[in-house]
């Protein structure tokens, strides 16, 4: 493969400077039509292509928007993705993905790497790796580039957020579960340093509360996204002296797992113990028992991160914009729970 065409190899062609070709491929009035015309044809002729890195240290403006979240290999991540994508495109943008898998050097990367390649703004759903991230944030917010977190979220001044009302959430799983006649009910939670899984660890007891019911923080358990880890927490409940007869858990994984357990100890799903999730994952309604889930509204979410972004350039003049956008998350109620039918 031959070496790449730079400007000072057309000027040399053609005999004039690279200062007089940079102005004409910049369409600079000051240059003749006839000159430009010819250094136009002439880039062509010779396969010209143009610095785009170059092109945004000179403009300050890459078009490119760096997204970075803990995996893709979910529906909820693939399709905010998808959100933003949908929004950002039409406006001329492309999106560098890039994943964390929750490694606190991964994610200390990714945002160098994109600050690196002059990215016009950063959507980003943090990590729950257990490290101090204001210094790189910094980082990001001193060199005003616009940063907005969606689902997963740090409280920063003028840094927008879109996610959705995780205690409202975690408030409609327990009632239902209330509703459904459920007596003691277990709570998987994820890891109650972030965000939403505290809340909606909150909005479970609340709703517990509410009801009439004890709070038992023996009947939480605290786990990571994986399948395993919900067959591994039944078999913990399962050895109390007095056992929940229902789980809501903070991820469809954990919950498609404490249903594999239950199903192997011969436990009846629901009329011996319901399973809720969380996510709305796929596989939740297609399988034979479908799993009550919550819907966090993935492709609206990335959707709306992306709007907030283009308000915030559009805006970047005037008046520093923060925005925090939560939206209401709903219930789809399966198999898994519905012991009454007039649920």
């Amino acid at each position: 493969m031959g070496e790449k065409v730079t400007i000072y190899d057309i000027a040399k062609k053609l005999n004039i400077t690279a200062a007089t070709v940079s102005r004409a491929l910049n369409n600079n009035p000051k240059i003749k039509a006839s000159t430009r015309e010819l250094v136009i044809e002439t880039a062509a002729k010779m396969n010209y292509k143009p610095n785009k890195l170059a092109l945004a240290l000179k403009s300050g403006k890459s078009n490119n928007v760096g997204v970075i979240v803990p995996r893709i290999d979910s529906n909820f991540f693939g399709s905010t993705i998808r959100g933003i994508e949908e929004v950002l495109y039409p406006h001329g943008y492309h999106v560098i993905i890039c994943q964390t898998h929750e490694e606190e050097k991964l994610e200390i990367e990714n945002i160098n790497t994109l600050l690196n390649a002059q990215v016009d703004g950063i959507l980003m759903s943090i990590s729950n790796a257990e490290i101090d991230k204001d210094h790189i944030i910094n980082r990001v917010l001193k060199k005003n580039v616009p940063l907005i977190f969606f689902d997963r979220k740090k409280n920063i001044d003028g840094v927008s957020t879109v996610t959705i009302n995780d205690f409202e959430a975690g408030y409609k799983v327990t009632k239902h579960l209330i509703d459904q006649g459920c007596k003691r009910i277990a709570h998987l939670s994820g890891d109650k340093s972030m965000e939403i899984y505290k809340d909606r660890c909150l909005g479970y007891k609340q709703a517990l509360l509410d009801n009439g019911f004890e709070f038992d923080k023996n009947y939480i358990i605290q786990t990571k996204s994986k399948v395993e880890e919900g067959r591994k927490a039944v078999k913990k409940l399962l050895k109390m002296k007095n056992p929940p007869d229902a789980i809501f858990s903070a991820s469809d994984f954990v919950a498609l797992g404490a249903i594999q357990e239950l199903k192997s100890k011969g436990i009846k799903i629901p009329e011996e113990f319901c399973v809720a999730g969380f996510s709305n994952e796929p596989f939740t309604r297609f399988m034979e028992l479908s799993i009550t889930s919550v819907d966090q509204f993935p492709l609206e979410m990335g959707k709306m991160a992306a709007k907030v972004f283009l308000e915030q350039v559009k805006d970047s003049g005037k008046v520093k914009i923060e925005k925090k956008v939560v939206l209401t998350p709903k219930l789809h109620i399966r198999k898994s729970t519905l012991r009454k039918n007039n649920a």
